[in-house]
């Protein structure tokens, strides 16, 4: 479906038992809602799945300038409630996950609880984003696909991750740089000891973008949160460590009396 949620017209899917509680799944920079699509067999028998494509991103629409972590909070907020969803579960991936403690951070009583999968609570080092968006701007998202994705995935060479690149090709380069931006300046601040839902972190045991480092800044900032690994996964472990990845969200869930 298509839902307009102020400037930008979403594309969403929406599946699972009417009644069922609400779980919204946030993709990461340069794909679609499709990547959670390895995941919605056992989640979409408990769960009522909503999976937009971000701002800027698969069929949402692209609108120009640079996007924020509070302002891709508010789109996901506002598609809540155009679907008439009051609190909801939220998991992301990357991207995703940050937009995920955003949520969390600044509408708590929105979120019932947390699932933050390969991400952190910034990604640092402006100069390299911003060299990483001129040369998007000038090339398209052609420029980074040899570099990103050792980066995403363990083995590049699966049709799993050639799918994941050609997600990435099809992204638009100004709405790639828009969420780019949001990365870029995100800062632990913004959400550090803001964040109370329930809530489970989630690494992919050879994810070379987030280091271990990272994910223990993050679990300090959410001192109740649990923290566990995918085995096998990288740092999009959705579809190279899918089985690992939805036996971890089960437990996260069952963990809250949802099993």
């Amino acid at each position: 479906m298509f839902i307009q949620v102020g400037d930008a017209l979403l594309h969403c899917v929406v599946e699972g038992p009417a009644n069922a509680p609400p779980l919204l799944l946030l993709h990461s920079i340069g794909t679609c809602h499709s990547i959670w699509s390895p995941q919605v067999s056992a989640l979409g028998q408990r769960f009522r799945l909503i999976r937009p494509d971000l701002r800027g991103h698969g069929l949402s629409e692209i609108t120009p300038g640079d996007y924020a972590m509070a302002g891709l909070a508010r789109d996901a907020l506002a598609l809540l409630d155009a679907l008439g969803i009051r609190q909801a579960h939220v998991a992301g991936v990357s991207l995703g996950g940050r937009i995920a403690q955003q949520i969390a951070a600044d509408a708590p009583d929105r979120v019932l609880s947390l699932l933050l999968v390969d991400t952190a609570l910034d990604f640092p080092d402006k100069p390299t984003w911003n060299t990483r968006m001129a040369a998007v701007a000038h090339d398209g998202t052609i420029a980074l696909a040899d570099a990103v994705m050792p980066r995403w995935t363990v083995d590049p060479t699966l049709p799993s991750s050639l799918g994941l690149r050609r997600m990435l090709l099809r992204t638009d380069r100004t709405g790639y740089n828009g969420a780019a931006a949001a990365l870029r300046d995100a800062t632990p601040q913004d959400v550090a000891g803001r964040i109370h839902a329930p809530c489970t972190i989630l690494v992919g045991e050879r994810d070379v973008v987030v280091p271990p480092a990272t994910t223990q800044a993050l679990h300090a900032a959410i001192p109740a949160a649990m923290l566990g690994t995918i085995a096998g996964g990288g740092h999009i472990p959705n579809y190279e460590a899918a089985e690992a990845l939805t036996e971890a969200m089960l437990d996260h869930f069952a963990r809250l009396g949802l099993g």
